[in-house]
Parts: C-alpha cells; structure tokens; sequence
C-alpha cells in the first residue's frame, strides 16, 4: 500500500471522490462533513447541519453538487461552491445509510434503516419511487454504472438486485402516441416503477455491502459471517459463483478495482484485504493496530483508494504507477506491460524489443522499480521487489530490436538496487553487509567494496562512481579508488537526475528539490508542497522538473517558476528546446509543447546577457504581476517599468530607477497629494530643482517651495512667495520670506502688523531704522524695550548661493545597463546584430533572375547617419612637442642650516614614477609620461613599429590621469596624480595605480557601433571603427583573468572585421575586373563575421557570381545562404538562386578560390593561403600573410612588423610573467 494522505477525525463513516479535483469528502460519526485536499493535505470546507452521525455521502459527477444522508433521516443536497445546503428531502423514517447520485439522470438512490429503498429527483426535489421487499435495515443501495439497475444489501441477509428500467422510460419523454397511452394508464391506475429481478441468498448473517463490477455482470457481497461472495447474473438469473474466507470480522465494504482484476474490502478486524478476482485468492492484508474500518471509496478516473476507519481515513494506491525507464541519448528504453520497449525521440517511433519475465509472486508491487541501460554492451538491467528485492540482467541482441518475440534467458541475482558503473561493470548493492558487490556481464562477482554509509540504494554518479542513499544524507563514492568524493545532508532522496554534462545533479525528495554540483556542493532547495515527480535538465542548465499537477522550472540560483498546469501527472524523460518528452502513468510517450520564454529571460538576467533580455522585451509577450516582481526583487525597475501600464506602479517603478521624467508624467495621471510629495523628495535627492519646484507648486507646499527659492538664489520668486503669504494672510510665512529676502523694513512691517511692537522697534534699533524706531517708541511709551549695552548688532543677512537658479544635479543618476534601450528599438546588439539597415544599405544590386519577377533584396527602411568625415590626418610626432606644466625647482634643505630658519622637506618620490617602477603594462607607463618606456614595452611584448596612430591615444592617456589645481593667480598650477579605485578610506602612503581614460567596456560600446555600420553597409566608417578598436586595445587594463581572455578575443574579432571590410572596399574600387570582384566578394565569406554579416556577404557574393554567370559558385553561395536560417524574403532570394543555378552548375570564369580546401586569407595580397601553403603573421592581431610580407608592417593593425618576434600582449596584473 502505498499511503498518500491521511486523517485524523472521528469515525469516518462516508467517503467520496471528486471526479476532476483533487478532493475528497469525509462523512463522520459526529455529524460534520469534511472536504479534504488529498494533494496538498489540507481541509478546504466543513459542513455541519446534520444532526446525529452522516454515514452517506457522495459528490455529483459534473455539478458543483454533493448529497448526504444522516442519522437525523434527512438527506441533504449541498452545493460546495456556495458553501451551503441547498435543500433537504424528507421521507425515510430511520437512519439513512447511503446515498448515491445517478451518473445520468438527476436521481438520487438512498437506502434507510426503515426497510426501504427511496430514488429521488433532486431537479424536482421529490421521492419518485420506493423500493419494498426487504424486512431488516438496508446497508447499502448502489446503481449500477451503466444499466438500469440497482444493487441493495440488507441484514435480512440478501442482496436485491431491482429493476428501474420502467423508472427510466417514465422519466423519459415517449416518442410516440401508443407509448405515451400506456405511460398514462400507468399513471391513472397505478404501475411498478422498480421490481425485484434478483434476490441473492447465501449469506449466514446480516449483508453490509453489495456492489456492481464496473463492466462485467459481477456482483460481490460482504456480510456479517465475515465472508465475501462472488456472484454472477444473466438475463434471467442470479447464482453465487465462489466465497472468499480470511476476514476475522464483519465485513464493511467491499468492491471491484476499476482497472485491476481485483476485489479489495475492509473489514471491523482493522485490516484491508487485496483478493485476486479470477483465482479467487488473498493476494495482500492491510492492518492497523486499532482502528476498525467502516467504509472504502475508489476515484472514478485514478487509481485512487481511500478508506474510512476509526480515527480518519487514508487515501492510497495498491500498486507504483511510475513506468521504469532509462534514457540514453536519442533513445529510451522503458518497461510497459511485462515488455521491454525502445522510444526514439528524435522520430517519437516506438519498437518492442523483448518480454520481461513476469514475477511467480502474486502479491503487489513487484513491477519492475528501475532500469539501468549499457549502451555499448545494449544491457539492460532490471530491478524489483521480487523476493525483497532482486535484479535481472538481459543483453539484448541488436537483430531483435523491433521483433520483440525473442524469450531471453535472464540472468538472476539478488539486490533491489542495481546500476551500471561502466561499460561491462555493473554494482549491486548488498544491503545486509552494507556493501557494493562490483558484477561484470556474466553476473559474476568482480570485486567487493564496504561503503562508507548504511546505504539503502545506490544511483549512478558518473563512470567508476557511485551515488549512496542513506534516510538523511547522501555520498559519492569512487569504487576504484575507495574514496569519498562529496558528501551532503538531504532529505530522503527519492530520485536522481544527473545534467548532461554531469556537471550539476538533482535530488528528487518527496517535497524537496536539491540542487548539487557533481561533488555534491550544495547550490540550492526547492521546498513544494505538492509532491514531485520527476525531472530533466534542457540544454540551457535548467531543471525542469513535474510536480503532481504543474510543470516547474528552477533556475541554477534557485529562482523556480510555473510553465504550465497538468490534468494528469507525468514523468519527465528529456527537455529538448521547447519540447518536453515524458511517459504518463499508462506508461504511453507525450509529447508537451512548453513556452521557455519566462525562463530563458530569468536564465538572461542571471547570466547578464542584457542583449538577450533587451530582444525578448521586444519580440515577446513577458508580462503579469509576477515577472514585474522579480524584475523588482532582482534591482531592474527599469526593465519593469517597460511591461506595466498600471500608472501608480509605474510611477514606483520610476521612482525606484531614478527615471525621474516617467515618475512625472504618471504623477499628473494619477494626481495625488502623495505622490507629488514623493516625487518632490526623489528630484531633490537628484537635484532637479524645476521638477521640485512644480512638485511643490501642486501640493501647494509653500514653505519647501519659499525655502527652495533661498538656497537657488531666485529673489524674484522668493517675493512673490512673500506676496502670496500675504494675500493668504499667513503671518508666519510672510516673516520667513522677509527673513530669507534680508527686507528689514518689510520685517518690522509685519511684526508692527502682529502687533509684536516691542519685537519691532528692537529690529528697526538694531538695524539702524532711526526713524521707524522713534515712531515705535513713541507709541510703547514706557514698555519701550532697553537694548543691551556694548554690544555690535550685525546684518541678518541669508547667504549669497554660488549658483543662481536652475538645476544643480547633486546625485549622478546611472543609465541602467540597458542603455535606454527600452525606449530606442533601434539600437545595434553585439550578440544578435539588428539586420533592418541592411536590405536598404549597400550591401549589393538587385538581382534579375529568370522566372523571377521584380525580385529586390530588401524593403526595410534604414534611418541613415549624418555623414563621417574619412579623412583623418596622419602624421608623425615628436616627443619634445608635448606641452608638459613647468617642474618646480625645490631648493635643497641645508644640512647646517640653523633650526629656526624653516626647512622645505625633502621631497618625495613622483606618483608616475611609482607607477611604473613595477609595472610591464605599457597603458601604465603611458599614464605616467613615461613614453619612451611604453613604446619599448610594446615592441617587446606586440612587435609594434608604427607608433603614428597611437599618438593622440598617448596623450589622451596621460593628460586624463592627472588632474591640475590653480591655487591662486601668482603661483604654479600644482598637478595632480588620479589613482584607480581611490576611496576616502585608502592609506595616504599606500599609491594605487592610475586612472585610466580608456576602459574595456568603452570598447564594448565601439563594437556596437562598428556592427551598426556594417549592417548599414557603411563600410569606410565601420573600418575606422574596428581599426580604433584594434589600435586601443595596447593601451588597456584590466583586472581579471576572464578579462584578459575577452581582451584577446576582441583582438581577433576585431581584426577579422578589418580583413573583411578591406576586401569589401577594395572589391568596390575593382571597376572593370570581373574576375577579381568575384574573388573578393568570396574572400570576405571566410571572414568570422557575426551571423547577419556573413549573410550579408553571402548575398552579396552570391549576386556578383550569378550576375558574371558563375552558376556552380553562385550555387554553393546560396546553399551557405540557407545553412544561416535567413529571414523569408533573403530564403526566398536564394532558393530561387540555387534553383536557377542548379540548371546549368558551370562557372564561365575560372577563379582562384576554392571552397572545398580550407584557407586564410593574406591581409596584404588579398589571396588565399590555402592549407599547407607557408606563411607569416602579425605578433599583434595575428593576421596571416605570405611570406614575401615577412618585415613589412601589418596592413590589418597599421601597428606591427610582420613575422617580427614578441612575447605577447600583457594586459592585466593578473597576468605573472
């Protein structure tokens, strides 16, 4: 028995499933109805009109409706949705025993204590038949599930079969006249709705329970005599087929499985029994210590028992329903009915391979649990809880794949646990000793190995290793070398999904997911309350994993979500992209179609690949509370703010990114007190004093606002603040304004105003308004206040501010790392470079092909740049030209100077030169003025020659790593070393290095730029572009490792978009040369452009060759066209290329490329250098030339000599020489 929820309650004395949710309804003896969760484990509803025990319940098949029936003779009709009796049927004078709705028609059956059998309408809410015949209390009364007939059981020891068929034409509207003058007789003069057909006698005591086989004409009786009776009817007759003996008790209930030729009943003798239906024998017992069982319910749809005892319930299964399966690439061997199958995923094709041997036990669960697959050796190894646990080995031959007829002989052993470790090595687990007992393919034992933990069951952990199950924790053991490779605490591991990297491994626990290294580190838990499934990871390192009605995802850093809800529960056996392939409890193959869109986005931002997040904002339907939510939580308000329309949230939102012009413009939607105050504190934390200004102006604010006015410096305002005071007569707000204006007199205005008099003449006194003051004194007589003596008045005066007006920004609010783009769909991405500038850009002619009209490569509109000025001027330089500050001459400190003169201190050693005493990064050296050194630096390290280009970068370079003070107009402007990551908390005798202008990322934003002008074909600006990336890259630092491998890519990167982009212009300026035009279309194919580009210069290629009538290369063009998955319209260019060219696969031109051997290209020449060939290359940007090339400067950098020696690019502290 397998247990999957349990109660603790009253007696339980009626039960019943709900057909579609997950739900079942418990009648106790205390007269309360429950409605239980079963999946989740929790009470959803109580009903408690009944008064006195509720022995009948049952739900309805399709209605929001269930109906029960108590010892307080009533039978109530509920409807669950509205958590109310709906109305009560009165007529049994006695206890009410069951109740039962008519699958079809609006009938309830109810049997009673008083001898009788009701069926009621409920539609009508009236009694439309009883049944009479028994003379004892009526146990229980069934309808059948498809005929028209009802099963009844009594104590007057029968069991009554009634026939309702006269029931069922009467409540059925007659077809024609002669059977509705019948129906009419019936009705005047009285007719039998229900007749006896059967009456069964054989029991010895009074019957409890009868009940119908599903779809054979069965019928099984429990009784008092503690006996089961099988009986079997005709048209005509009834007869008693066979007795089952065991129960020590009454026997309570009793029925036919639904999907199993098996009878399962329960009994006072606190056990449930498993009888087998055709042999007529016990097959499994069920006990509980103290609980006598009352009542047994079966899900109508699931292989779902429950059972109602003393102190609850328990809902079960008899039997696993989970199909055995290992997959193994492409393929998947399961176990369905007693055969071994093979599932291809990639043709979804299912072949039988061989019979499995079918256990000699009787009792359940003793399917098959696992399986394990040799894919070299094709071995299959099945295991079971056959005789406690055993494992069967078959090979099997590759000719019967498909047949599956072919018996094989197994070969036998004893161990439930059993798994291959390696190709022909097999270990099974010997739980009694706590060993691993290593097998080879004849079943002999190889070798013995004690484990390190009393493990319960091993699972593979990689070649060699092995995973240890103990009740708590779980360990990787190496069996060669005895070791323990990792060890975690988990709780009861139930299954074990491994990536396909074997990399990362998932522990599967009732209601736990835990997610590992392959040393078993800890990454994170799951925690589900319904139980889970299974579970695969997709290719991208996600888990996806079922629980029993959903299908989750979790991210590596813990993050889960929902894809999708499930009606049945599945078992996961690979993720392949969008596509989820599992088995169902049938043990058939499904398909499921999930979109992976909210989980790849979460996997984009965990992974910081903004470009990607950027293109599913765009493209995809990401929105909902939920996503906005982790947007949030995970600190990108500005990518939410991009879904929500809602305008409070979005004002949050806004708020929360600093975007302060969005906050503004929800603010005047949404028009709130609040939110304007909330809005007026964010501008002023950034600064923005006019949003500040009019933040206050609305929530009429006049004190922040007057206040504002003072530290801006804005006079005009401020008076007018004073004015508005005044016409609102607000005293103390026309004295602040007076007192932020420094306006004396307007000051002893208000005071004599407020008939603060002596206030007034002390202000006028000390101010020097002699003659206001005399008037005040005249009027205060003798309260004329005395003013201290010997003491200076100064002016009350508010300071001048520094700045007048507009907005002083204090805080630097930082762009997100999406650059705006939310708000530009148009920017250029260095991952997925935007293809919409390039069917307008230049990028080649259109093409007239025949049978094709008015083809053209393109009808997207590109916004077009203002104009790029080319022509930069080159020229050498010179060191003595740099305009360096004066050095100040410090005099020397006299030794026997005497100590009252002052000693100017000795000084100490120059920031530059402390930057470059142990540093070999020529950016550093660059930094610090010493230019000579740099210079050498890079002709060791890059082979570097020409430094014409690197001029102004040079300067650039040490001009922003210093900083110049100007004290005062007579003394020298005093320069100023900036150092990188300097902080207020750094020691002032501990220098850092220095600050440099040009960074790594800056290079980041360049190619963008660079992929922007080439998509737009504007090719002269996007080779500036790559050359200034190439020429800065000398000059930069970074910190890590990881850095300097991105820097060393972007060196190639950016080189081969050079290489390409010369032979496009180079191509353009060959005028009349056909040959050559098409040879250097072909050349820049084999440049390692992005995708976009190389399909660009696939087209283009493609156009010149076919235009010059160079089918067969035309062709091959075409053909790598459509290996790129190219947009409809560039497809359909080329198939019609392929398809017109395929007609006559000839070249009238002979040219010097072939695509079939492998080749470089020499930047210099601009011929191929095909494999085998001699060449040289650059010791900078590694572009490949002939040998003729060898000491000339590199053509691709502008930096290099060619085949010149160099130890390398030095970019990093990082990097130890």
């Amino acid at each position: 028995m397998l247990t999957k929820f349990e109660t603790k309650s009253n007696r339980v004395k009626g039960l019943s499933f709900h057909s579609k949710r997950p739900w079942i309804l418990a009648s106790l003896h205390s007269g309360v109805i429950q409605l239980w969760d079963y999946r989740m484990g929790t009470l959803i509803d109580r009903f408690d009109e009944h008064d006195g025990p509720v022995r009948g319940v049952h739900f309805h098949k399709s209605q929001p409706l269930f109906v029960s029936g108590g010892d307080d003779y009533k039978i109530k009709v509920w409807n669950y949705k509205m958590h109310r009796c709906l109305f009560t049927l009165l007529g049994h004078l006695d206890y009410i025993r069951t109740v039962q709705f008519h699958h079809e028609y609006p009938w309830i059956v109810s049997a009673s204590d008083d001898q009788t059998i009701r069926i009621w309408n409920w539609q009508s809410r009236t009694c439309i038949s009883v049944l009479t015949g028994h003379n004892h209390y009526v146990m229980c009364a069934v309808f059948h599930p498809k005929e028209d007939l009802v099963v009844s059981a009594s104590l007057d020891q029968t069991v009554r079969v009634w026939d309702i068929g006269a029931l069922r034409k009467k409540s059925v509207s007659p077809a024609d006249d002669i059977l509705r003058l019948s129906q009419m007789n019936t009705d005047l003069f009285g007719g039998v709705d229900a007749i006896v057909k059967y009456v069964l006698e054989g029991h010895d005591r009074g019957v409890n329970w009868a009940s119908f086989h599903p779809t054979l004409p069965l019928i099984v009786s429990g009784a008092d005599d503690r006996q089961l009776k099988l009986w079997r009817m005709n048209d005509t007759k009834a007869w008693e087929v066979d007795t089952l003996r065991g129960h020590m008790n009454n026997v309570s209930c009793v029925m036919f499985h639904s999907r199993q030729d098996i009878i399962v009943s329960n009994s006072e003798d606190k056990s449930i029994r498993v009888w087998d239906v055709t042999k007529r024998t016990g097959i499994q017992t069920f006990r509980r210590e103290h609980d006598r069982f009352w009542i047994l319910a079966s899900h109508p749809e699931m292989n779902l028992l429950a059972a109602g005892h003393d102190s609850g319930m328990i809902v079960f299964k008899l039997e696993r329903e989970r199909p055995a399966f290992s997959v193994s690439g492409d393929s998947m061997y399961y176990v369905k009915d007693r055969f071994l199958r093979l599932y291809e995923f990639s043709t979804q094709k299912e072949t039988q391979v061989i019979p499995i041997r079918r256990p000699g036990s009787t009792s359940l669960n003793q399917g098959p649990r696992t399986l394990s697959y040799s894919p070299t050796e094709n071995a299959i190894l099945v295991c079971s809880d056959v005789d406690g646990g055993s494992h069967e080995l078959y090979i099997v031959p590759k000719d019967s794949v498909g047949r599956g007829d072919s018996m094989l002989e197994a070969k036998r052993g004893v161990g439930g646990s059993a798994i291959f470790v390696s190709r022909n090595r097999f270990a099974v687990l010997d739980k009694s000793n706590n060993q691993v007992l290593v097998k080879n393919l004849k079943n002999e034992i190889v070798k013995k190995n004690v484990l390190p933990i009393a493990a319960d069951a091993i699972f593979y952990a990689g070649t060699g290793n092995l995973l240890c199950r103990s009740e708590d924790r779980v360990v990787i053991f190496d069996l060669q070398q005895r070791l323990v490779l990792g060890d975690l605490q988990t709780p009861f591991v139930k299954y074990v999904v491994w990536s396909n990297d074997m990399e990362s491994v998932a522990l599967l626990s009732k209601h736990a997911i835990i997610i590992a290294s392959k040393k078993l580190v800890h990454r994170c838990t799951l925690h589900e309350t319904i139980r889970v499934k299974s579970g695969a990871w997709d290719d991208n390192g996600v888990f996806i994993y079922t629980t029993l009605n959903h299908i989750k995802y979790c991210l590596p850093n813990g993050d889960n979500g929902i894809i999708r809800t499930l009606d049945v529960p599945i078992y996961i056996t690979k993720v392949v992209g969008n596509t989820i392939y599992c088995l169902d409890r049938d043990g058939k193959n499904r398909v499921i179609a999930i979109d992976a869109t909210e989980y790849i986005f979460k996997l984009s931002l965990l992974k910081k690949q903004y470009d990607q997040v950027m293109n599913m904002i765009r493209s995809s339907q990401l929105c909902g509370q939920a996503m906005i939510a982790y947007l949030q939580q995970k600190g990108f308000p500005e990518v939410a703010l991009h879904f929500v329309k809602d305008e409070k949230t979005r004002f949050n939102l806004a708020l929360e990114s600093g975007n302060i012009q969005i906050a503004v413009a929800a603010a005047n939607e949404i028009n709130e007190k609040d939110y304007w105050y909330r809005l007026g504190v964010e501008a002023l934390r950034q600064g923005n004093a006019g949003i500040v200004e009019y933040a206050y102006q609305k929530t009429k604010n006049f004190e922040r606002l007057s206040f504002l006015y003072l530290i801006n410096g804005n006079m005009d305002k401020l008076s007018k603040m004073l004015k508005i005071a005044e016409v609102q007569n607000d005293l103390m707000g026309q004295f602040h304004n007076a007192l932020y204006l420094g306006d004396i007199q307007e000051r002893v205005k208000i005071l004599e105003n407020a008939g603060q008099l002596p206030l007034a003449y002390v202000t006028a006194s000390v101010h020097g308004i002699q003659d206001v003051a005399e008037r005040l004194a005249s009027k205060l007589g003798e309260k004329t206040p005395s003013l201290p003596a010997g003491k200076v008045p100064s002016l009350l005066l508010p300071p001048t501010p520094i700045q007048c007006g507009g907005d002083w920004p204090l805080l630097r609010v930082m762009r997100g790392i999406f650059e705006g783009g939310l708000d530009s769909v148009g920017r250029g991405l260095q991952e997925e470079v935007e293809e919409e500038g390039a069917a307008d850009a230049d990028w080649g002619e259109d093409l007239n092909i025949t049978d094709v009209d008015g083809l053209q490569n393109g009808d997207v509109e590109i916004v077009e740049d203002g104009e790029v000025n080319e022509g930069n001027e080159e020229g050498g330089w010179d060191l003595e030209d740099l305009e360096l500050p004066p050095e100040l001459d410090t005099p020397k400190a006299s030794v026997n100077a005497r100590t009252s003169v002052f000693v100017t201190p000795t000084p100490g050693m120059p920031v530059s030169q402390i930057w470059t005493q142990k540093s070999s990064l020529a950016g550093e050296h660059v930094a610090a003025g010493n230019f000579d050194t740099a210079m050498r630096l890079l002709t060791r390290q890059l082979g570097i020659k020409n430094f014409a280009p690197l001029k102004p970068m040079f300067l650039d370079l040490h001009n922003g790593s210093h900083s110049y003070l100007r004290a005062f107009s007579s003394t020298p402007v005093i320069p100023l070393a900036l150092e990188r990551g300097w902080s207020e908390s750094s020691s002032p005798n501990v220098r850092g290095p220095p600050a440099l202008v040009f960074k790594f990322s800056e290079l980041d934003e360049k190619l963008k730029a660079g992929y922007k002008a080439t998509t737009s074909g504007k090719f002269s600006e996007a080779l500036r572009i790559f050359l200034n990336i190439l020429q800065t890259i000398p000059l930069i630092v970074v910190e890590s490792r990881s850095e300097v491998d991105d820097v060393h890519g972007l060196i190639v990167l950016a080189k081969e978009y050079v290489l390409g982009l010369q032979l496009e212009i180079k191509r353009r300026e060959t005028g009349d040369d056909v040959v050559r035009q098409q040879e250097l279309a072909a050349y820049f194919t084999h440049c390692n452009l992005q995708k976009p580009h190389l399909r660009l210069a696939l087209l283009n290629a493609m156009s010149v060759c076919y235009k010059a009538r160079n089918f067969n290369t035309a062709a091959n063009f075409a053909r790598r066209v459509l290996e790129t998955s190219p947009p409809e319209n560039q497809a359909k260019t080329a198939r019609q290329v392929l398809q017109a060219s395929e007609r006559n696969l000839v070249d009238e031109k002979q040219l010097n490329y072939d695509f079939r051997n492998p080749f470089v290209i020499c930047g210099a020449t601009f011929v191929p250098i095909y494999r085998g060939q001699k060449d040289v290359a650059c010791p900078y940007c590694s572009s490949r030339f002939v040998p003729a090339q060898e000491g000339k400067l590199c053509t691709i950098c502008d930096l290099a000599v060619v085949g010149a020696d160099a130890s390398g690019l030095l970019c990093s502290p990082s990097q130890k020489r």
